[in-house]
């Protein structure tokens, strides 16, 4: 199956222009050189990674508010690390060559940034600001540099998508480079619990990285096709005798909801999974990841009772996103919601 690759979609109000990213990064590149100290450009780069996450994900920025300071702060790094690679394979209005040329730049700074002892050393090596602060997260967590190189591969494999056979092929040659190692990355960052070992906390960390991004093909399937991807199995696909490009006629969209609801069913097992292990995660971690898998488990549900999914992109209500809370710390919330 060919698949014809469309234009991007114009970018939503939600997200910033490519002349917003790179005025951003010219700022922060300024006043982080600037700085009298590593961690003062760090903190400068944090609230800079603190705005891209209010900005672009309102579920995944308001559970993290639970995690403490120092951790928070590093996540957020983290977050804004693998933004700016999807949004310039997913918004900023380029070619594929232009798209490919962006992330060889941005995969060969990530090169020099690990080789760099310090946060401004990267900066004068013209690493960007992001990308800077997130290889210090590497160092600082031993996290392994390859799972960082598997996540650009899949920012690749975006840019001339191909269909996927089987459930297995999707998880091995694209989720676990967009999600499971961003799971890795988390893993490190929250750090295990006293029982437990790292292998334990990054295999639950699998389990939830695959949900999550089951979650989000399921919601996305209209704009994938608009961008030429498909991320429903070809082998299910085949068994409801769905025609994946064709999603208007009403008889071949009932069979790819038929699809789309067996996938939620995999997605909610993988949740399942994980939220019965959060013990192996430092304390301190397991409310925002329990509220993590609260919220999205919540919206892997909506779309597996929508009664099109694929016509209306379903999403929780904030009502409900607050009731997968602790109600003993809804006082973070206001400052949260300020972007503090």
């Amino acid at each position: 199956m060919v698949r014809e690759v469309t234009p991007a979609p114009p970018p939503s109000p939600s997200v910033w222009s490519e002349a917003t990213w790179d005025h951003l990064e010219c700022a922060l590149r300024r006043k982080a050189l600037n700085s009298p100290t590593d961690d003062a450009a760090w903190l400068s780069i944090v609230r800079a990674s603190r705005r891209i996450m209010a900005r672009y994900t309102t579920s995944f920025f308001i559970v993290s508010r639970f995690l403490p300071l120092f951790k928070r702060q590093r996540v957020e790094v983290i977050y804004a690390a693998v933004r700016y690679p999807d949004e310039v394979v997913d918004t900023f209005p380029l070619s594929a060559q232009d798209r490919g040329a962006r992330l060889a730049r941005w995969a060969e700074a990530y090169e020099r940034g690990l080789n760099c002892a310090g946060l401004r050393e990267a900066l004068k090596a013209e690493v960007p600001a992001f990308l800077a602060a997130f290889t210090r997260v590497v160092r600082e967590y031993r996290i392994p540099p390859e799972h960082y190189r598997s996540f650009l591969t899949a920012m690749r494999r975006d840019i001339s998508p191909r269909p996927f056979q089987s459930l297995e092929d999707l998880i091995e040659n694209y989720v676990y480079g967009s999600a499971v190692v961003v799971g890795y990355f988390l893993a490190y960052v929250y750090g295990h619990s006293t029982g437990s070992r790292m292998d334990d906390a990054l295999a639950c960390s699998r389990d939830l990285g695959i949900a999550l991004q089951l979650t989000n093909f399921l919601r996305d399937v209209k704009e994938d096709q608009r961008r030429g991807r498909l991320y429903l199995p070809l082998d299910l696909l085949r068994l409801a005798e769905a025609d994946p490009d064709d999603l208007d006629e009403p008889a071949n969209r009932r069979k790819i909801l038929t699809v789309i609801g067996q996938m939620t069913d995999i997605a909610d097992r993988y949740y399942q999974h994980a939220a019965m292990r959060l013990d192996v995660f430092a304390p301190d971690c397991r409310v925002a990841i329990k509220a993590c898998i609260d919220v999205y488990r919540k919206l892997n549900g909506r779309i597996a009772a929508s009664p099109d999914c694929i016509g209306c992109r379903e999403s929780v209500p904030m009502r409900e996103k607050l009731a997968a809370l602790p109600p003993n710390k809804y006082w973070r919330l206001p400052l949260s919601l300020l972007g503090w």
